[in-house]
């Protein structure tokens, strides 16, 4: 606890967005360094949330404003296994849009899930085709490569459907209005579990070909 005087600076709230002077409840300082971390709380009536703001105490007799605190850290998919050796660029773009997601920035985290999808489909099929043929589906557009590669009925069904929904998150004008992010989020799980399941049945029957 700390009872050292500091600069009564406004601040836009995080949570409400409302720009106020809000309290200064108490400060703490941060072991190691120039700062104090301030227990704050909103003024606005319809709002009164709580959160971190962050004083500098560098050459100032009186701790002067720095930032406002991330409330709290993003949270990350975890994919399997099979999934994350299959496309690590998949896993990182998703979360980008996941990240993008949970900080309301909704009209941009679509288009991040449908390149997230088209990594996915692509380095599946770059994993099943002959390496002739790599170069091809990398250039290739991705119903195209949906329609004339992919064999697997059920992964060939739900990713052209999630490619459906990932294109109206790019366009101006959609053709899906009754479906939104959380649909397309859950055809790319559909999408996956096809993908893994016909990976770990291959590795099956690779590691048991055939009855003793």
């Amino acid at each position: 606890m700390h009872s050292r005087e500091i600069e009564r600076k406004s601040v836009k709230c995080p949570f409400c967005g409302v720009i106020n002077i809000p309290e200064y409840l108490f400060l703490k300082n941060v072991e190691g360094s120039d700062f104090l971390n301030v227990f704050t709380q909103c003024t606005n009536p319809t709002c009164r949330n709580m959160f971190i703001t962050q004083f500098s105490t560098v050459g100032v007799r009186k701790p002067v404003f720095t930032k406002i605190l991330p409330t709290a850290l993003p949270e990350k998919r975890t994919f399997s296994d099979i999934i994350s050796e299959l496309s690590p660029n998949f896993c990182e773009i998703y979360n980008q849009a996941y990240i993008a997601e949970q900080t309301n920035l909704m009209q941009i985290c679509g288009t991040g899930y449908r390149k997230s999808l088209e990594f996915l489909i692509k380095d599946y099929l770059i994993s099943t085709l002959p390496e002739d043929q790599h170069e091809a589906i990398k250039n290739k557009f991705l119903n195209n490569c949906i329609r004339d590669n992919i064999s697997n009925i059920n992964i060939k069904t739900v990713a052209s459907r999630a490619v459906w929904l990932g294109n109206d998150e790019t366009h101006y004008t959609r053709k899906w209005e009754d479906k939104d992010i959380n649909d397309l989020k859950s055809i790319i799980e559909l999408t996956l579990h096809w993908i893994e399941s016909e990976i770990r049945t291959q590795k099956l029957l690779e590691d048991m070909p055939e009855f003793r």
